[in-house]
């Protein structure tokens, strides 16, 4: 390689490196105000002494039960306020089997996980509308809108913008809001999406998505499975 090439390859690493220190950036951003929030409150409800104490309590409690730290604090933050202190934060409850769903036999890997059940709903989705790439997204109770969980052939920019999208400008922010799926054939011209949206998918390779609501028993909109292909859809 010459002189020159070994520049260009050496500045373009520069360049990603310093890309994935922005995303990093990023992500701490978003998540940091809602573990905060949740801090606060365990530290009032436990009449703890400080917020490192509050944190360590989560934290704790995030190893214990195998839970991100974000989705604890995501659980503490919308948790209705106990009528007093000596009453249950959370009402305990009997830990029953679980369901045996069809579609994790295939992709079982000894985990009845949260992620681990969302990861087989991702590759079922994909195995069946025959694309490699997409995500599931889960609603988030404390800020609205929907949060990414689970991925994959998606590129790090993409994650990174679409981490947490709002109730408008996406096809996923319509399909929650409308608890419909919604089949974009060519992200280039739907009108669905806001510009930086658009280019934030067009530069990630996707080219047409079908947005399908994960729905409760009782209509409501728990998540969303989002297929995308790299060329606008024709069927």
């Amino acid at each position: 390689m010459s002189t020159a090439g070994r520049a260009a390859a050496d500045d373009d690493e520069e360049l990603e490196r310093l890309r994935a220190g922005v995303r990093d950036l990023r992500a701490r951003a978003r998540v940091r105000p809602l573990i905060a929030q949740a801090q606060g409150i365990v530290q009032e409800r436990y009449a703890l002494p400080d917020g490192e104490s509050a944190f360590a309590l989560m934290q704790r409690a995030s190893q214990r039960y195998n839970v991100k730290l974000r989705t604890l604090a995501g659980v503490l933050v919308p948790a209705p306020r106990p009528d007093g202190p000596d009453t249950l934060w959370f009402p305990r409850r009997v830990r029953g089997p679980e369901p045996d769903l069809t579609f994790t036999r295939a992709h079982r890997s000894g985990s009845g996980s949260r992620g681990a059940v969302l990861k087989a709903v991702l590759s079922s989705t994909l195995a069946v509308v025959g694309t490699d790439m997409g995500n599931v997204q889960l609603t988030d109770l404390a800020r609205g809108g929907l949060s990414i969980e689970q991925h994959t052939g998606l590129t790090a920019d993409f994650v990174d913008f679409f981490a947490h999208v709002g109730e408008e400008g996406t096809s996923c922010a319509q399909a929650a809001r409308d608890v419909a799926q919604v089949t974009v054939r060519d992200v280039e011209s739907d009108p669905v999406f806001t510009e930086p949206a658009r280019r934030a998918i067009l530069a990630a390779g996707s080219r047409a998505c079908h947005s399908v609501p994960l729905t409760s028993a009782s209509g409501l909109c728990v998540g969303m499975s989002r297929p995308t292909w790299s060329g606008p859809s024709t069927g």
